[in-house]
């Protein structure tokens, strides 16, 4: 559970128009958002990422997107980064065999955001 500050969630989505749904659900729930297009632009961001106040609590990361990263790879990358990371996926189709991280949700495309809310909530995010 994050106390006494924002909880920050990377959104990673490739379809533009979903992930600006996504981030303006999660703003308007109160939390902070950072979003990345591919596997490959959130690894960056999450090597980047500073000491300071924010810090990203949950990954939550489509499954199927372009670059060298899919939403597995990229959450197994993000765990070895940040091990108390949390995460969550999502996707409509994935043909590859589930690759889930210890501790991790999948929600199945489409999504309501309340029941993104409602995973987030679970992670132990409030």
């Amino acid at each position: 559970m994050t106390v006494g500050k924002v909880p920050m969630v990377l959104v990673v989505e490739d379809e533009e128009i979903v992930r600006e749904m996504v981030c303006m659900d999660l703003v308007d729930a109160g939390f902070s958002v950072r979003e990345a297009a591919t596997g490959d632009e959130a690894i960056r961001i999450l090597q980047e990422e500073s000491a300071g106040e924010e810090q990203i609590g949950v990954l939550f990361t489509d499954i199927r997107m372009p670059g060298s990263l899919d939403g597995w790879s990229l959450a197994e990358r993000a765990r070895v980064l940040k091990p108390q990371l949390q995460v969550l996926y999502a996707s409509g189709y994935s043909a590859e065999p589930a690759r889930e991280v210890p501790g991790s949700f999948f929600i199945t495309k489409p999504y309501r955001t309340t029941l993104l809310l409602e995973m987030i909530r679970r992670l132990g995010i409030q």
